[in-house]
């Protein structure tokens, strides 16, 4: 377990905050369309940013090893980058829960921002004590 958790944080840390924040973007795109396909266009619109810049990222994210993607094609997370994704999507929904129920924030705006921003730095460690004192608080 603790070789695993080692290796979770190494790959989460090897990669700006620029590209997790790409592989969070198709990762959370994918999980609404059959296959996990994602176009160029659907990343730009999301991320209200210009195709060109996007297709910029997707070169260094292939690189990296973390998405399969062809010029003019559609792009699809590979098991690592689908991986790191579900460990921010996590993260961010612990994040979210913490600011929700405990610090009772109500403005939903205000927790996915506050979540979507921290949600890149949150190391395994404080992930999972994090779970875990959400799961004392929450349950007691």
């Amino acid at each position: 377990m603790a070789k695993r958790s080692s290796q979770e944080n190494s790959e989460i840390t090897e990669i700006p905050e620029s590209y997790q924040r790409y592989l969070d973007e198709i990762y959370n795109i994918s999980r609404k369309k059959k296959g996990g396909w994602v176009t160029n266009k659907e990343i730009a619109e999301s991320l209200k940013i210009e195709p060109p810049s996007v297709s910029g990222m997707l070169e260094k994210l292939k690189k990296k090893g973390l998405i399969r993607w062809e010029p003019r094609k559609s792009i699809r997370l590979t098991d690592k980058g689908k991986r790191i994704a579900k460990q921010l999507d996590e993260a961010h929904g612990l994040l979210y829960q913490f600011f929700a129920k405990v610090l009772k924030i109500e403005d939903k705006d205000v927790i996915e921002n506050l979540s979507c921003e921290i949600e890149h730095h949150i190391t395994h460690d404080v992930k999972n004590s994090l779970e875990e004192f959400l799961s004392k608080y929450l349950d007691g």
